[in-house]
């Protein structure tokens, strides 16, 4: 995201939070994709609900947003909450069978990042994605979590190990 993108989404949220009907909708037209590039990792194949879902929590608490240059960390906590949220909803939903995993060695394994990706909880989906596409330290990683950062560090090894593990099997 470009600076100007930022500045541009940081004046959309001025404009919402006093109340503009019309930046508000830019507002979340503007977040959408940054909002599901978080989530669509986390959540997989639920990525869009998830989407979907931290859109309508920053659209319920704008007007809590203290403020508004503060607003990618911010939406980027609300996506994160909702994505694992979503993904631990889904996966008490659907009941893992031990026929729907792929045995070590098949190709299909290696050759589909989500399949993989799939393979881990949500919480380990988040803290490598948080980490590792985002870009965040362990602290702010721990933060946005709502976990000490020694728990952080230790997800973020076992999420490391599992995706490497099934990766190059």
């Amino acid at each position: 995201m470009t600076p100007a993108d930022r500045e541009r989404g940081i004046a959309l949220a001025r404009a919402a939070r006093a109340g503009n009907t019309l930046a508000m909708h830019d507002l979340l037209d503007h977040l959408a994709p940054y909002i599901a590039r978080i989530c669509t990792p986390i959540a997989l194949a639920d990525g869009p609900d998830a989407t979907q879902e931290a859109l309508v929590a920053v659209f319920k608490a704008l007007r809590s947003l203290r403020e508004p240059q503060t607003l990618y960390g911010w939406v980027r906590a609300i996506a994160v909450r909702e994505a694992v949220r979503v993904a631990r909803r889904a996966a008490r939903a659907v009941p893992a069978e031990l026929a729907d995993v792929p045995e070590r060695g098949d190709p299909q394994l290696a050759a589909d990042i989500d399949d993989v990706l799939a393979r881990l909880s949500p919480g380990h989906r988040a803290v490598l994605v948080l980490r590792d596409v985002e870009g965040l330290d362990e602290e702010s990683a721990a933060a946005l979590l709502g976990v000490p950062a020694g728990t952080a560090k230790s997800r973020l090894h076992r999420a490391r190990s599992s995706f490497r593990k099934a990766w190059f099997s």
